[in-house]
């Protein structure tokens, strides 16, 4: 199985960033009047405590946003058979895709900001299974986060060759 982009690794670190940023501000409604009442309100005591809080936020952030973005890099792989597209993804719940070359109706190649800096592109290969998800976007069945944009080209190619093909195109 191939492994992803290198590039993947921003994806990774940046998803799980802006999901600790949400966190921390939640957790923060709770300590920060914790922590002004334990201080007896006294403005000297308390701004150096809230200090203290956000550095150890931000080291804590860091460091699981780079175990999330190694571990999520290690474990994301992706294959090309002879039927089907094979998708492999978890760190902790593994979750293992076959997508049929007889389901796929259209692959679409994404190049955001942050992948044309890096390199890669985004597949998102949409199948009769394609829907809306709960949040009001689209989520295609055979989604790969990062490959070098040659590779994107060539996996782009090769499936409409084999939908054409099953088609009689």
């Amino acid at each position: 199985m191939k492994q992803l982009h290198s590039g993947a690794k921003w994806i990774f670190r940046l998803r799980i960033y802006f999901s600790l940023f949400f966190l921390i501000i939640f957790l923060a409604s709770f300590i920060i009047p914790i922590m002004m009442s334990v201080s007896e309100k006294t403005y000297n005591s308390f701004l150096p405590n809230l200090f203290v809080f956000f550095l150890l936020s931000v080291v804590v952030a860091v460091v699981l946003g780079e175990i999330y973005a190694k571990l999520s890099y290690k474990n994301w792989k992706y294959e090309l058979s002879s039927r089907d597209v094979k998708l492999e993804r978890g760190i902790i719940w593994k979750k293992y895709s076959a997508i049929p070359f007889e389901r796929v109706q259209n692959i679409d190649i994404r190049r955001g900001i942050l992948a044309r800096m890096l390199g890669f592109s985004t597949l998102n290969i949409q199948t009769a299974g394609y829907h809306v998800a709960a949040q009001g976007g689209s989520v295609s069945e055979g989604y790969i986060p990062a490959v070098s944009i040659k590779e994107a080209e060539y996996i782009r190619e090769f499936l409409i060759k084999k939908i054409g093909t099953k088609q009689g195109l």
